[in-house]
């Protein structure tokens, strides 16, 4: 019979970090971080300097699983540029309408984060280049007239439809962001 191991105390606390920072905000006290994690304050300053250190590490964690999830929709969608852009806004607008929605947990943290050296915004900024850099791709790959312009409306798309999915219940963001990732995709195809 195999157990699997309890993980360590850097593994919890980058996991209570995620969950708890996701449905309170970065400001989450460090004492509720401790509890959720099960481990002593001694670990948090070990493992990551402290608090900052935690929220920039579990936004890298964060950011990593989530470009891996924009890729795989992607993927998942076939070959098609159109329909591969289509599926990341569909896809966001079906967790946007879930009723533990809580937000991006990105944008959330650079409202959040008053310092502007915080190692957390350097984190999130990454995190948009590269969407920006797989969006700009598909728009290139599509024959879209102004693929970085398009890739930063779908950017601007993709921050409103999560901050309207957390803030508006009932609003519609699925729909309308459908709608308006459509106009943005169809409006620069050359002819």
């Amino acid at each position: 019979m195999t157990t699997s191991a309890k993980p360590g105390p850097r593994e919890r606390l980058l996991l209570a970090a995620q969950e708890l920072t996701y449905t309170q905000g970065v400001g989450v006290g460090v004492d509720a971080l401790l509890k959720a994690a099960g481990v002593a304050r001694r670990s948090l300053y070990e493992h990551f300097g402290g608090k900052d250190g935690l929220i920039a590490e579990m936004l890298r964690r964060s950011t990593a699983e989530d470009e891996e999830r924009y890729r795989a929709t992607m993927a998942d969608a076939g070959d098609e540029p159109r329909v591969r852009l289509l599926a990341v806004v569909d896809r966001l607008g079906r967790i946007a309408s879930e009723p533990d929605f809580h937000g991006c947990r990105y944008l959330a943290a650079d409202l959040a984060l008053s310092d502007p050296e915080h190692p957390g915004h350097e984190v999130t900024r990454a995190y948009r280049r590269v969407l920006h850099g797989l969006f700009t791709d598909e728009f290139a790959a599509l024959g879209h007239a102004r693929p970085e312009f398009a890739a930063d409306q779908l950017l601007l798309l993709v921050d409103g439809l999560l901050a309207a999915g957390a803030t508006r219940p009932g609003s519609r963001p699925a729909a309308a962001s459908r709608e308006l990732a459509e106009h943005i995709i169809d409006s620069g195809l050359r002819d």
